[in-house]
C-alpha cells in the first residue's frame, strides 16, 4: 500500500554550469574562434553543445540529431525506444543496435563493479516514487499530497531487481560478457530473465552520450568546445587563448547560477550527481529526490549533498559520480582513489567541500 504526505516541492538547479568568462577569448581578431552555440532538450534535460569555429556550424546539428536518435534508442518511457521495446518484450531477447548494446554492456560492467550499488533493473522501484513526474503535478495543484511508496511496495519491486537477469546475446546466441569487444558487424540481442523486471540507463546514458558526441567532434576537427548535458559536462581541449574552461559546481540548494566552488579544467568530463536535482523536503526535513538505495528501494539518506567526478571518459564519470553518492563520503572517496586518473569533489551536508588529491578548485 502507498500512504500520503504533505511534502514541499523544489525545482531542480542545474548540477554543473559553464561560467560567463568562459566565453570570453583574447582572440578578438579571428571571428572563427568566437564561440557558437546550439540547445536542445533530450533525455529529460536541457543540452548545450558549444564549439569556438563558426567555419563548422553544421557539426551543432550533426551532434543535435544523434542526440535525438539516441533518445529514440535508450530512452525508458518513449513507446519507440529499443530500450521501452526490451521492458515488453518478456523473457524473448529482443534485437538492438550496436549502440544499445554497448550501452548495456557498460551498464551491466558497473553494476558488478559498483556491487549492486547501481542497478540498471530499478526502473519499477523509481516508477513507485515518480519523483520528477510528483514534482510536476504538485507544481499544477499545491494541494497534491505526495505518494510515497510504503515498506512492503517497495520489498516487492526489490525482489525483482537483479542486474544480472539482463543478459547480452550475439547473432549465435552466444551470451556477451562485460569484458568482451563489440563489433558493429555483428547483430545484437538482450533479454531479461524477470518478466516484473525492466531496465532504465539513465545513470549512465549521457555520459555515454557525451563521449560519443566528443567523438564526432574531434572527427570534424573541432579543438575547442564544450558538450553539456545536464549534470554532465565534457571540455574538448582548452579556450582558443589556451587557458581553461571554468566550470561552477552549482551549491546545493541555491539559487541557480550559484556556485559553491570552480574548477578550471582542459580536454576533461566534469560529471555531477546530487540529491538537490529532483527532490522534495518531507514533514520530517527528510530529502526525498530521485537517487535510490538499492537495498531499501528509499531515496539514500547520507551525509552527501553532491558529488562531481573528473575524468577522461564521461560514461565513467557518470557511473562513478551516482556511485560514490550511493556509497557516501568514506567509501566514495575510497573508491575514487583506488582509481588512476580520478579525481572528486565531494559536498557534505554542512557545506564542506573535500577534495581528492590533485584536484584543486577555488572558492565561488
Amino acid at each position: 500500500m502507498f500512504f500520503m504526505k504533505h511534502v514541499k516541492p523544489k525545482t531542480a538547479a542545474l548540477l554543473l554550469f559553464i561560467e560567463s568568462a568562459l566565453f570570453l577569448t583574447s582572440c578578438a581578431g579571428a571571428s572563427s574562434a568566437y564561440p557558437i552555440t546550439k540547445t536542445g532538450f533530450a533525455f529529460d534535460t536541457v543540452i548545450s553543445i558549444t564549439i569556438y569555429d563558426s567555419q563548422k556550424s553544421a557539426v551543432l546539428d550533426e551532434c543535435l540529431s544523434l542526440c535525438e536518435r539516441y533518445d529514440t534508442l535508450f530512452s525508458a518511457t518513449r513507446e519507440d525506444s529499443e530500450i521501452w521495446q526490451l521492458n515488453h518484450r518478456g523473457k524473448e531477447p529482443t534485437d538492438i543496435s550496436f549502440e544499445t548494446a554497448s550501452l548495456i554492456q557498460a551498464a551491466l560492467y558497473w553494476c558488478e563493479q559498483s556491487g549492486g550499488a547501481l542497478d540498471l533493473t530499478m526502473l519499477p522501484v523509481s516508477e513507485a516514487w515518480n519523483i520528477a513526474g510528483q514534482m510536476t503535478l504538485m507544481s499544477e495543484n499545491p494541494d497534491y499530497e505526495y505518494v510515497i511508496p510504503d515498506t512492503d511496495t517497495l520489498n516487492a519491486l526489490l525482489s525483482h531487481v537483479n542486474y544480472k537477469n539482463v543478459v547480452l546475446y550475439d547473432e549465435a546466441g552466444t551470451v556477451v560478457g562485460y569484458e568482451q569487444t563489440l563489433s558493429h558487424d555483428t547483430q545484437y540481442s538482450a533479454a531479461i530473465l524477470d518478466t516484473h523486471a525492466a531496465i532504465d540507463l539513465g545513470f549512465i546514458a549521457k555520459g555515454y552520450i557525451a563521449d560519443r558526441l566528443k567523438e564526432v567532434m574531434l572527427s570534424s576537427g573541432i579543438e575547442s568546445g564544450i558538450i553539456s548535458l545536464g549534470g554532465n559536462i565534457l571540455l574538448i581541449g582548452a579556450k582558443p587563448d589556451g587557458s581553461p574552461f571554468r566550470v561552477g559546481i552549482q551549491k546545493p540548494f541555491g539559487n541557480a547560477g550559484e556556485s559553491i566552488v570552480t574548477l578550471q579544467k582542459t580536454d576533461m568530463s566534469v560529471v555531477s550527481s546530487g540529491c538537490y536535482e529532483r527532490y522534495f523536503i518531507a514533514d520530517d526535513g527528510s530529502i526525498l529526490h530521485h537517487i535510490l538505495d538499492t537495498a531499501t528501494g528509499a531515496p539514500v539518506q547520507n551525509e552527501l549533498y553532491g558529488v562531481t567526478i573528473l575524468s577522461g571518459s564521461s560514461l565513467q564519470g557518470d557511473a562513478l559520480s551516482t556511485c560514490c553518492y550511493i556509497l557516501g563520503l568514506e567509501k566514495g572517496l575510497e573508491l575514487v582513489n583506488s582509481l588512476d586518473g580520478i579525481e572528486a569533489v565531494f559536498i557534505t551536508s554542512d557545506y564542506e567541500v573535500i577534495t581528492t588529491p590533485g584536484c584543486n578548485v577555488s572558492n565561488s
